[in-house]
């Protein structure tokens, strides 16, 4: 048995060693905010945290996180009012919708260590997190408009 932290609570996974974080949340907690995008950590859709930095989950063996805090889109905020969210939905970014989650929480790790990024520390950042619609102006504005309240 592996034990961990998710969003707050204690948890754990009695999976083999080498399954993937993100099919432990998913599956066997219910925790279905966090999306399977391509399975080789290219896209970011499975982003969450781990002791605050942004991990690809859908890589990430659950025995590696025994003992860690892990926070899914749905712990970032319970109620969906923290900046990034409200800022999300204030800047229309969302089309599909996929990829949003993953999104989120990696910008998330982006404002919690540069409180006022400039939007070439947002592009550099959010690299690698992928939209198949093309939302990315919209992610910048979200991420520049949360900024101001965090």
């Amino acid at each position: 048995m592996i034990n961990f932290v998710v969003n707050g609570a204690p948890a754990y996974s009695e999976q083999p060693a080498d399954t993937p974080l993100l099919w432990v949340l998913r599956d066997e907690l219910g925790l279905t905010g966090t999306k399977f995008g391509c399975g080789v950590a290219q896209c970011g859709a499975c982003t969450v945290h781990v002791n605050g930095q942004s991990v690809r989950a859908c890589v990430t063996p659950v025995s590696a996180v025994a003992g860690q805090k892990i926070t899914t889109i749905e712990g970032l905020s319970p109620v969906g009012d923290h900046p990034l969210q409200k800022a999300w939905i204030a800047e229309q970014v969302p089309q599909c919708g996929y990829c949003q989650s993953g999104q989120i929480m990696h910008a998330a790790t982006l404002l919690a260590k540069t409180k006022q990024p400039t939007r070439e520390q947002i592009v550099t950042h959010m690299n690698g997190n992928l939209c198949r619609c093309g939302t990315y102006n919209g992610i910048v504005r979200a991420i520049q408009r949360a900024s101001k309240e965090v």
